[in-house]
């Protein structure tokens, strides 16, 4: 029976891991699936654009040889007019790039990246008409898309936030309380709270009175325990007679793991349900959120002048916060989008933890804000006359 019972469980255990990964997985696969077909789709209507480079080509010499014309000695003039060149490479840059060049599969995936993750640098954008309106489109249905990735990644990571920091408060507690306690009086006091508990637990006091009354019986010499501590065994006690009756059908579920189909459905429902519910039980520091954006874009950051050459730490760690925070300047342009987008799990991830520190910094504002409003309604009411009897 062991042998047999054994793999059941196995699989069962396997079961439950499928159905509770699978809402996360159709969300990051959708996203996959959509950045892929409009990469696809962008790379046929603007690689294939037909694009007339004489008249153009012709102006971008004139304007060229019209600012070399007016270099001088002049060291500040000269700056002036390297910026104009500057600039005028800058404007010129898209429209001299041969279309299937620029508008290849992995640039057309990286423009749409840039596009429902709404950083949008600005450096590669659609040309022809068609173009635009199915960027319009396609930003319609990816920005939601994206966000709802955003929302059930943050599920997945204020849990892990969350749990680590309660675990970590646990243990500064209990440290600060075996500094703080010596060994006679802690073990005297905690036999005289499972004596307590015992009583309390062998004469099952049914309410408030004859908790109350048993505790004023116990010896003086006894410590008496706060209403507190009083009220938590009630509670406590009175959750496990008004437990639910355990259904007899949960037995089949469990003894027979293929009659439970439609349980199973139930509870992928339930965590499509559930989507946000733990990003908005979070509660940590913001400092202690600062300090993970500064050591995770610090860490993209020496990582990424390996193959961007031309950038340093601090250029890379802008750059790296200009993307996360969705801002996208363009100002800073990569050589090398493709190694880019093998990092496109690290900007989910990114943005997610910087989402997460504007919803608790947005929180915090939000408490600021009740109380600045308390205390000016406080000092506006009028205050109570007391008149002599």
């Amino acid at each position: 029976m062991a042998s047999t019972s054994q793999p059941l469980r196995g699989k069962t255990a396997c079961k439950k891991i499928f159905w509770a990964v699978l809402p996360h997985a159709c969300f990051i696969l959708s996203l996959v699936i959509y950045a892929c077909l409009g990469a696809l789709m962008f790379s046929y209507i603007e690689g294939n654009q037909q694009v007339n480079l004489t008249e153009e080509y012709r102006k971008f010499l004139q304007n060229l040889t019209n600012i070399t014309s007016q270099l001088s000695d002049n060291m500040t003039e000269n700056e002036k007019h390297k910026k104009r060149i500057h600039d005028l490479f800058n404007s010129y840059e898209v429209r001299f790039i041969n279309p299937k060049e620029r508008w290849n599969f992995f640039g057309s995936l990286f423009f749409c990246c840039t596009v429902f993750t709404t950083v949008g640098y600005g450096n590669t954008y659609p040309v022809t008409k068609t173009g635009k309106n199915l960027c319009m489109l396609y930003a319609l249905f990816g920005i939601p898309l994206m966000f709802l990735v955003l929302t059930d990644m943050g599920d997945i990571l204020a849990t892990v936030l969350s749990k680590s920091y309660n675990e970590f408060t646990k243990l500064q507690s209990k440290i600060l309380a075996s500094k703080l306690c010596s060994g006679s009086t802690c073990s005297k006091r905690n036999k005289l709270k499972s004596r307590a508990q015992s009583k309390i637990a062998m004469n099952e006091p049914s309410t408030i009175l004859e908790l109350l009354k048993s505790q004023s019986g116990m010896k003086q010499g006894s410590v008496k325990y706060r209403n507190v501590e009083l009220f938590e065994l009630l509670i406590a006690r009175e959750n496990e007679h008004t437990k639910p009756a355990r259904n007899k059908g949960m037995d089949r579920w469990s003894s027979c793991p293929e009659l439970a189909t439609g349980k199973t459905v139930s509870r992928v429902i339930e965590n499509f349900d559930n989507i946000g519910k733990e990003l908005e039980k979070l509660d940590v520091p913001i400092v202690l959120m600062v300090l993970i954006i500064f050591v995770y874009i610090s860490c993209a950051a020496a990582i990424l002048p390996k193959w961007e050459t031309k950038m340093d730490f601090q250029e890379a760690f802008y750059f790296c916060f200009i993307t996360l925070t969705t801002i996208g300047f363009g100002d800073t342009q990569l050589d090398h989008p493709k190694f880019f987008l093998f990092l496109s799990l690290y900007i989910i991830i990114g943005m997610e933890i910087v989402f997460i520190a504007f919803k608790l910094g947005q929180d915090r504002l939000i408490v600021l804000y009740k109380k600045v409003i308390s205390f000016c309604a406080e000092k506006k009411m009028p205050s109570k006359k007391v008149y002599p009897k």
